[in-house]
């Protein structure tokens, strides 16, 4: 496979080669399986943190080797990720619309004034 920018759909159809391959040793495409992919993917997030709390941030920018790791680490939790879209049978489109639509509410939110409120609160 050639190095380029994968696109959702792209993602999506690798994985489900990789699952075409192992359907007999995996979960089902069921919804139901997307949780199990969602603790995988959690499982996966720790892997990235801990790579960052025992190397630090400047070894993932600096160190080669580091870097790979953490990169392929990142990558499992893509992978677990899109393993969700694909059990929930979210489209690329959907996700797409989705995305850009959150991507333009962010823009016109002023983040600090709301969690200087949400944080500031107090509830004792």
């Amino acid at each position: 496979m050639s190095e380029k920018d994968l696109n959702i759909s792209d993602m999506q159809k690798m994985q489900l080669e990789l699952y075409e391959v192992n359907k007999k040793n995996w979960n089902d495409m069921e919804p139901k399986a997307a949780k199990s992919h969602i603790l995988y993917m959690i499982e996966e997030i720790g892997e990235c943190i801990s790579i960052i709390k025992k190397k630090g941030i400047n070894a993932i920018m600096e160190d080669k080797d580091i870097r790979a790791r953490f990169i392929e680490e990142i990558t499992d939790v893509q992978k677990y990720y899109i393993e969700v879209l694909n059990r929930l049978k979210i489209t690329p489109e959907e996700y797409s619309k989705a995305y850009i639509d959150k991507h333009n509410s962010n823009m016109n939110r002023d983040f600090e004034k709301e969690n200087t409120q949400k944080y500031n609160k107090k509830t004792f």
